[in-house]
């Protein structure tokens, strides 16, 4: 076999677990519309939330699969999921609805003297205009990685991705495999972040109100549609 062939495969079957799986879109999508340009980092903490929490279910099932209930704790983790993106998508819908939203600008003027002054911004008008400050960039990035963790432990069918390393001819190519999967998870989503979050400070540097609002509500109903499916599903 050849020695790429693995790595390749295994790279390609993980960057598709991850773009067809809709409840990891949902769960980290509002994160990073908010992330800007930190989505990357959001991306990439939910993917090692994910292979962290792949790692402890696989422990878990070789370990304590005779003392264990393991399939029902990956079942209640599974209805968890659900309800915790449901959470993600009515946050940001409370977020984008609450009114009273009031900060000071500082401008300046060029007159001779130049004049500095501020006034304040009614978000009522403005729905969405509004800065972050997050001098630690932790946008979401803690929830991202605990919900990736979540990820990785709900669903038993995640140890068959893993199956195909048992009729490897030799360690290298199971490592490969490894590698290849590993490689695949945090490709994809640090991707799919990264492209989400371009729009988003596309949106926000030109102060594209009303598009920044709809790409937010997009995600917080998206997240809220997702979260109920996986909840009645499971």
């Amino acid at each position: 076999m050849n020695e790429s062939f693995p790595f390749m495969a295994a790279l390609l079957a993980s960057m598709l677990h991850v773009i067809t799986g809709p409840d990891h879109l949902a769960a980290v999508t509002p994160f990073v519309v908010r992330a800007k340009r930190s989505a990357w980092k959001v991306g990439l903490l939910w993917s090692v939330g994910h292979l962290f929490g792949m790692l402890v279910l696989g422990l878990l099932f070789y370990w304590l699969r005779e003392a264990l209930p393991v399939e029902e704790i990956s079942i209640y983790a599974e209805r968890l999921v659900g309800i915790v993106i449901l959470g993600i998508g009515i946050s940001v819908l409370y977020n984008l609805l609450k009114r009273d939203k009031k900060h000071r600008h500082l401008h300046v003027h060029s007159d001779k003297p130049p004049i500095i002054h501020s006034h304040s911004h009614d978000h009522k008008d403005q729905p969405d205009h509004h800065h972050y400050h997050d001098p630690n960039n932790r946008h979401g990035l803690i929830p991202s990685f605990s919900i990736g963790v979540l990820h990785g432990i709900a669903g038993i069918g995640h140890l068959f991705l893993f199956l195909p390393v048992l009729g490897f001819q030799s360690e290298a190519e199971g490592i490969n495999y490894v590698i290849g999967f590993t490689t695949g998870i945090i490709a994809a989503m640090v991707l799919y972040s990264i492209i989400i979050g371009r729009v988003s400070t596309i949106a926000g540097d030109s102060h594209q109100n009303i598009f920044f609002s709809g790409i937010r509500l997009s995600a917080g109903l998206f997240a809220i549609i997702i979260g109920l499916y996986w909840i009645l599903i499971n």
